[in-house]
């Protein structure tokens, strides 16, 4: 017998996969379109992402550049960014807007590490939250289908090294941000 950790490795993408989108939306003062997927407008009766709706381009290393394709939702945008607090100054004029990323203080960029890091501890969260289900599922499968204690603790400890190993990954992703965060790429 042997236990299938296919899902368990595609739970594990996911939440890498979260936490990596968590980090894009973070503002690192830098100009990135990225910083706009979390925000959505209402558009022709459902929520759409921005840029869904519009071009989303780089003007310069401090401005991205908001073109919608309709223009009479140009200011259905300007609130939905402003709303969305990012910390970002928004702009319009006749062919879309100009969202401006401020320069990070230093105040501003400790508070943006710990947001990563509340995002590193949301992951962890989740990783040992899965860790818990597997570990159930395995013992309840043990009970059902035989397995010995060996393989059991074989399959429980497999577990804990793909938790070791998503640990990691979220570590890694971390650290890359908080360099970017900080200044320090």
């Amino acid at each position: 017998m042997s236990y299938n950790f296919s899902q368990v490795e595609s739970d594990k993408a996911k939440i890498l996969e979260w936490l990596a989108g968590e980090y894009r939306a973070i503002q690192t003062g830098r100009a990135t379109p990225q910083v706009l997927d979390l925000v959505h407008i209402d558009l022709y009766g459902s929520r759409t992402q921005v840029a869904h709706a519009a071009s989303v381009t780089i003007e310069d290393p401090k401005t991205i550049r908001v073109s919608p394709w309709d223009k009479t939702i140009i200011s259905d945008i300007e609130k939905a960014i402003n709303e969305a607090d990012l910390g970002l100054s928004v702009s319009s004029d006749d062919a879309g807007l100009r969202v401006h990323f401020p320069a990070l203080t230093t105040e501003t960029r400790q508070k943006l590490v710990k947001l990563l890091k509340d995002r590193l501890e949301d992951a962890r969260i989740k990783i040992r939250s899965l860790r818990e289900d597997t570990n159930k599922d395995i013992d309840a499968k043990a009970k059902e289908d035989g397995y010995g204690e060996d393989d059991r603790m074989h399959y429980r400890e497999e577990m804990q090294k793909i938790v070791d190993l998503a640990n990691a990954e979220f570590e890694a992703l971390f650290e890359k941000k908080e360099k970017e965060v900080m200044g320090n790429e």
